[in-house]
């Protein structure tokens, strides 16, 4: 199977590829697809490193760069071939790679200009840019944020995969009205039972089956986006503890 569809398969159940195998593949450069997979990790992940960076005082521009460049070191980097999953978790890697990053960007910084123009992969900063200007995080630090954001971004995609499994079984109605009831921290008012089911044209029964299987899927998706950066299963309830606790600690002072 190819990387990249391996990357992009949303099918339940179907995805057993670890982002540490995606890095370590991307390491071997000369192997078909491993450059493409490990762009659609960068797509994912970008936006807690580029939070990150900004955090740590870079302009919007500069953390542009930074970000685009701190990727493609990872493609360029010969160390990365010596990287394996014993080396810990696949989010303190990442963030501990661009720790080091930063720090050599920062001595070559009066003999080397960044390129300005570099690309490796396409990301949205502009929208990036409205994202981290709408969180209100001042007392946070860059790690926590970063913790934050990663959390996030989980969440996110596991959604994201959820709504495109509902809508392959044509139950898009469904996922539309019952989503509020994914979000536990919703301080928006949420539809009662009996507006669910005049909307769905079901019974009150039916919404509480409906709304338990959602959760359950969710929850089901949530645990392989975090088993995709582990490579311990037993892991997995403790990088979910730990993100909850970046998100508690973030006390709900980032954007969307």
């Amino acid at each position: 199977m190819n990387p990249k569809d391996r990357l992009a398969d949303d099918k339940a159940g179907q995805f057993r590829t670890t982002h540490w195998s995606v890095v370590l593949l991307s390491a071997q450069t000369q192997v078909p697809g491993s450059r493409t997979a490990m762009a659609d990790l960068c797509q994912l992940y970008w936006y807690p490193l580029y939070a990150f960076v900004r955090r740590r005082g870079y302009s919007a521009e500069d953390a542009q760069d930074l970000t685009q460049g701190f990727f493609l070191s990872l493609l360029e980097r010969k160390s990365l071939r010596q990287v394996g999953p014993e080396k810990g978790k696949f989010r303190s890697f990442l963030l501990a790679s661009l720790k080091n990053y930063l720090s050599d960007e920062f001595d070559r910084e009066n003999s080397l200009k960044r390129g300005g123009q570099i690309e490796f992969v396409a990301l949205d900063f502009e929208s990036g840019e409205e994202r981290y200007r709408e969180d209100s995080a001042d007392t946070l630090t860059a790690e926590k944020i970063f913790d934050a954001r990663w959390a996030l971004t989980l969440l996110s995609h596991a959604v994201e995969r959820l709504r495109k499994e509902y809508a392959s079984q044509g139950r898009t109605a469904i996922i539309d009205t019952l989503q509020p009831f994914l979000d536990s921290t919703n301080c928006k008012r949420l539809p009662s039972y009996e507006e669910v089911a005049d909307q769905l044209q079901v019974s009150l029964a039916g919404v509480k089956t409906l709304i338990h299987r959602l959760r359950k899927r969710y929850s089901e998706l949530l645990r392989e986006e975090v088993a995709r950066t582990v490579t311990d299963p037993q892991a997995i309830d403790e990088e979910i503890h730990a993100l909850c606790e970046a998100l508690i600690a973030s006390e709900g002072r980032l954007g969307p």
